[in-house]
């Protein structure tokens, strides 16, 4: 195997994903980079998401079938367990990649020494029909902590990084909503972050992932993050400020939410 070209692991989490999940799996199968495999984690789906991922007979798809549910992060900690590859990636089972997305950040991090990368995304809102930048154009290879606290733009279905990254840190297995900021967070303490500024992803909002009970959740965890860690990131001279101004956010959408279902 060339030292330009080394083997790159998808890891898709799938419960009951059969809407979109042909699409996701195309998106991976049609990149211009052909050494990858893909972790298809099936977490104990009821709908035809196996037939689904079945259908494509392509050595480098793996199908695992969990005979427990197990909430995300579990779910991604299990899946990167069977991961083989160099580097890893994340794409979900509605989310969609640019063919050129693994060449590009392969290529990035390679000339830039860098062990983990993002860039930007689209967010496409199915119901209206209209896509949106997400991420802010940067005139810098490197982002740090506070630039991602000020503004965290990281998108997991925009990351590649080294699996070596995974010996001392996994996903904290406690969250639903927030285990991506937290990891990802803490991750740039000791790391540098590069951020390649193309868009190689599309991230789709549909009514299944913008949920009332979500917001709940994701105000709960948030402050219970900045509650835990606002003295260690003191000590780093580091500010929460904008996270703070982000629940407040929350707060007023799940009000627009909750008088919307009245």
């Amino acid at each position: 195997m060339k030292k330009n070209t080394p083997l790159v692991s998808v890891i898709m989490n799938c419960f009951n994903g059969e809407r979109y999940v042909s699409q996701s799996i195309k998106s991976v199968i049609n990149q211009s980079y052909k050494n990858w495999e893909l972790i298809f984690w099936d977490n104990n789906s009821s709908d035809n998401s196996k037939n689904l991922c079945k259908k494509f007979k392509d050595k480098r798809i793996k199908y695992f079938y969990s005979k427990n549910y197990y909430k995300l992060y579990k779910s991604r900690n299990l899946a990167l367990q069977k991961a083989k590859g160099k580097f890893i990636t994340f794409l979900d089972t509605d989310d969609l990649w640019y063919k050129n997305k693994i060449k590009d950040q392969i290529k990035f991090l390679l000339k830039n020494n860098f062990k983990i990368c993002y860039s930007n995304y689209l967010m496409f809102n199915e119901s209206k029909r209209k896509k949106k930048l997400l991420g802010k154009k940067k005139n810098y290879l490197e982002v740090r902590t506070q630039e991602l606290l000020d503004y965290y733009d990281l998108g997991i279905l925009t990351v590649m990084m080294e699996k070596s990254l995974f010996k001392k840190k996994k996903f904290n297995e406690k969250y639903e909503i927030i285990g991506d900021f937290d990891f990802f967070i803490n991750l740039s303490f000791n790391h540098k972050i590069g951020f390649l500024n193309k868009t190689l992803a599309i991230y789709r909002v549909h009514n299944s992932n913008l949920s009332l009970k979500g917001i709940d959740l994701h105000i709960k965890e948030l402050k219970n993050w900045i509650k835990k860690n606002h003295l260690f990131l003191a000590r780093k001279k580091l500010n929460v400020t904008k996270q703070k101004n982000y629940l407040i956010k929350l707060g007023f959408k799940k009000l627009i939410n909750y008088y919307k279902y009245l």
